[in-house]
């Protein structure tokens, strides 16, 4: 499983022109689900995104999580994480899970990051959405469950 974490002052998903999901000063977080994940992938970077020390602190220092400020958190299902790009022009999603096994970790990993304390809203899965942001740093942090310890 792949999250894309971006550190943001706003951040509002729409689908057809009507607003789906928002946050304030908090994180952005594209969500791209992999043949294989399962709940433990969730778990691990759930856990990891909340601890994350990517807020200035008052010295101005990287040292503050995104619970420590009382940040929010968009999440945005995104296939396109998975591409493989290796060969020719067109990329491969073959890694990335079908919406069987996709769609139920995706509300999970909302459900986690709820259950954290984080004000957690989120896109419609599979739609075409169009996401506005304003970028905060800009800090873009990029996580793989399959490199970090297990939960």
């Amino acid at each position: 499983m792949i999250a894309i974490v971006e550190r943001v002052h706003r951040a509002e998903v729409s689908v057809d022109g009507e607003s789906v999901g928002k946050c304030g000063r908090g994180v952005m977080i594209a969500l791209g689900v992999e043949v294989g994940d399962t709940e433990t992938d969730v778990r691990t970077l759930c856990d990891k995104i909340q601890k994350l020390r990517i807020f200035r602190d008052e010295a101005g220092k990287l040292n503050l999580s995104v619970r420590d400020v009382g940040g929010e958190a968009l999440v945005i299902s995104n296939f396109t994480l998975l591409a493989n790009c290796h060969r020719g022009t067109r990329p491969d999603y073959s890694r990335a899970a079908p919406r069987e096994v996709s769609l139920p970790l995706y509300e999970y990993f909302i459900e986690t990051m709820n259950g954290y304390g984080i004000h957690t809203e989120h896109g419609m899965f599979g739609a075409r959405m169009t996401v506005d942001m304003a970028m905060d740093g800009p800090v873009i942090i990029p996580l793989d469950s399959h490199t970090l310890p297990q939960k």
